[in-house]
């Protein structure tokens, strides 16, 4: 963007208003928690804010953008433990991101950004993106393993890392976040050690 076109888009009121954000922000999680998915649009949140339909679409470009932001407001701190231990590392992790999921409204508005992403190729990317930038704060736990010599060299860490990913996906999306430690410690036992049979 050229320095004017950065001019122009800050003098038409770019920067947020923090007040007049948050109000956006949770006319939007009052809309989704009432609603639904089916019943949150930006329009439903521009009624609710008093909010005029640009000055939301001014702050986040897209549906899919409000949503993520929404998400990140509800979401806990995630456990990124360093016990000296990869598999008790990711079992704490997976441990904690199921619980966020399960008892907060989190889970259901993650379901919600997985859904929009199935119909409109804006938000697939957004969700992309962002599920980019999980997947490598999360492949740190593997880097770190590899460093003190507990996961082979050849290993990529964000791999593992969508294989986490992937099971605690497929338990959301599917309406299994009840899995019990038992369960779960054994299905990072088997991404940790693999399935085949050991000598």
């Amino acid at each position: 963007m050229s320095p004017e076109a950065d001019s122009a888009r800050k003098s038409i009121g770019a920067k947020r208003s923090l007040e007049s954000a948050e109000a956006i922000l949770e006319a939007a999680e009052a809309v989704l928690i009432e609603n639904g998915y089916s019943g949150f649009s930006i329009e439903a949140v521009a009624r609710r804010a008093r909010a005029g339909k640009p000055t939301i679409y001014r702050w986040w470009p897209s549906k899919t953008a409000l949503l993520l932001e929404v998400y990140q407001r509800q979401k806990r701190d995630i456990a990124y433990s360093d016990t000296g231990d990869i598999e008790q590392d990711l079992f704490i992790f997976a441990r904690s991101l199921f619980a966020q999921w399960r008892e907060t409204p989190a889970g259901n508005i993650f379901r919600s950004l997985v859904a929009e992403a199935q119909q409109d190729p804006a938000a697939a990317e957004a969700l992309a993106t962002y599920a980019a930038g999980r997947r490598a704060h999360t492949g740190k736990l593997i880097e770190r393993a590899k460093a003190r010599g507990e996961v082979a060299a050849d290993v990529d860490p964000t791999q593992v890392a969508d294989l986490v990913s992937s099971y605690a996906w497929v338990h959301l999306l599917t309406g299994r976040l009840d899995e019990d430690e038992a369960t779960l410690r054994q299905a990072i036992r088997h991404i940790v050690h693999g399935i085949a049979v050991r000598g």
